[in-house]
């Protein structure tokens, strides 16, 4: 009878966290570049136009230097200027591709901290400084439109609306939120990102995050805390259904607008000053406390060319498309014998495992050894080990230090638990006279049991957690129906 070789048996794999479509795609963003800065980067942004570069700002390190520290860099929705703000009230506008500087407001008095172009008008420019006064700029002019006084603090944030350019949404430091309209100079409402829409708009103050409805006077529809500490940035993707938040606690979540949970967290080095997300949704950049600049980005999947091109059409079909090679398939040519021949195949004989050849030579401690190595997956170990007790092949002489390891570290396996108690029973039958005589073989020992009586307390919790939970869920029905 010939030599069967050992049933690897297949068990199912214990059952892993899955993470949700949402989850998997913004695991898409890795393989994070690091640059670091001399300074805490304060403001990041994207530009709306392709190639969608982005403007960096961290101390003096501007396209062109500032005098003081520099703040809020923002690009022009055509890609073609960028302005920002310094610590001396100096607002500069200059050309993104020569640097030139193209004009210079120096009406503030304090620091500048917010200087944004308005998404409509290419020619509005919004500024917030801390002499309690925005400002809303012609910059074909050189000269301030529109003047807004804030008597009781300093203005922090500011935005204007992507719906109306007579909208400006401003926020201060003593906590509130105020919308003024340009053509009356006067607030609003007192309620800082705004949606597109124009009728929602999102603050924070700490680790709460809040949402309002501006078409119900400033109401606030939602308070959201998820972070530890304080959250300081605010974006959305290009179709504004995820909202991402930053904050010091050193970790940006992902929220789902429709429902505002959060879907996604990521974790950064350090306290998180600022963030943004590319219009076409490729990279995600953060700014941190530390001067790092933290730029993930999501790798596309490039489909393949359309089947029909144009030269292609012109020419009905009969050339391939201009640029694009053959390719020939790699297929192994057939004999092809003459109609009367008898055609011999021949089967090669399955050769044996390593593990397999010792087994049959009854060499069970070579055997076991051979299946102990880094590279034997778990499965085949364990069928050899359950093979070797079938025929009486566990003896004094196998090595007891590897074997235990190998048992100390799949007791919590689900596949293999039953299996691990059988071979540790079995080892401590053979081994009790040598006890106490090695200390490394003490202390896995120990280590098993340990684990061993982990598992038991995770069951017997697990079976009080389920037993709770149907008390509840039946308890909750009951009051339903009454």
């Amino acid at each position: 009878m010939d030599y069967q070789p050992v049933t690897v048996r297949r068990h199912a794999r214990p059952h892993a966290t899955k993470h949700s479509a949402e989850s998997r795609y913004w695991r898409q963003f890795k393989h994070p570049v690091f640059v670091k800065e001399y300074a805490p980067v304060t403001s990041i942004h994207f530009s709306p136009a392709k190639p969608h570069r982005y403007a960096v700002t961290a101390a003096t390190r501007t396209i062109s230097r500032f005098k003081d520290v520099a703040r809020s860099g923002n690009i022009r929705s055509d890609g073609k200027l960028v302005v920002a703000g310094d610590d001396t009230g100096l607002v500069q506008i200059f050309d993104i591709n020569s640097r030139a500087i193209l004009r210079t407001l120096d009406s503030h008095k304090q620091p500048v901290h917010v200087t944004k172009f308005s998404p409509l008008s290419h020619t509005q420019v919004l500024s917030c400084s801390d002499d309690t006064t925005v400002k809303l700029w012609d910059s074909a002019i050189a000269s301030g439109s529109s003047d807004f006084h804030f008597p009781c603090g300093l203005c922090s944030v500011g935005e204007v609306s992507p719906c109306n350019p007579h909208l400006i949404l401003t926020g201060s430091y003593d906590g509130t939120m105020r919308l003024h309209d340009s053509r009356s100079g006067e607030c609003e409402m007192i309620m800082i990102l705004m949606l597109p829409s124009g009728t929602v708009a999102l603050s924070t103050a700490g680790p709460i995050l809040r949402v309002w409805d501006l078409n119900a006077g400033g109401r606030c529809i939602r308070a959201l805390s998820n972070h530890q500490k304080t959250v300081t940035s605010l974006a959305y993707d290009a179709n504004a259904g995820r909202l991402l938040t930053g904050s010091l606690d050193q970790m940006v979540k992902v929220y789902d607008i429709s429902t505002y949970k959060v879907v996604h967290t990521m974790r950064y080095p350090a306290s998180v000053l600022c963030l943004a997300i590319s219009p076409d949704e490729t990279h995600i950049a953060a700014g941190m406390s530390d001067g790092t600049l933290s730029v993930r980005r999501r790798h596309m999947e490039y489909t393949t060319a359309l089947k029909t091109g144009t030269y292609e059409t012109f020419l009905g079909g009969t050339l391939p498309l201009v640029g694009q090679g053959r390719v020939k398939t790699k297929t192994k040519a057939k004999a092809v014998g003459d109609a009367g021949e008898l055609r011999v195949e021949s089967r090669r004989v399955k050769r044996l495992k390593q593990y397999d050849r010792f087994l049959k030579a009854f060499k069970y401690s070579a055997a076991l050894d051979a299946v102990l190595q880094k590279n034997v997956p778990p499965t085949t170990t364990f069928s050899l080990i359950q093979e070797l007790i079938h025929r009486d092949g566990l003896r004094n002489d196998v090595l007891l230090e590897p074997i235990l390891r190998l048992l100390v570290k799949h007791v919590t396996d689900p596949r293999f638990g039953d299996l691990v108690c059988d071979v540790a029973s079995l080892l401590i039958a053979l081994y009790s006279p040598v006890f106490g005589q090695s200390p490394l073989v003490d202390s896995l020992l120990l280590r098993l049991r340990k684990k061993k009586e982990l598992t038991k307390t995770k069951g017997t919790l697990e079976m009080v957690f389920s037993c709770v939970a149907l008390a509840t869920a039946s308890q909750g029905t009951g009051e339903q129906y009454t």
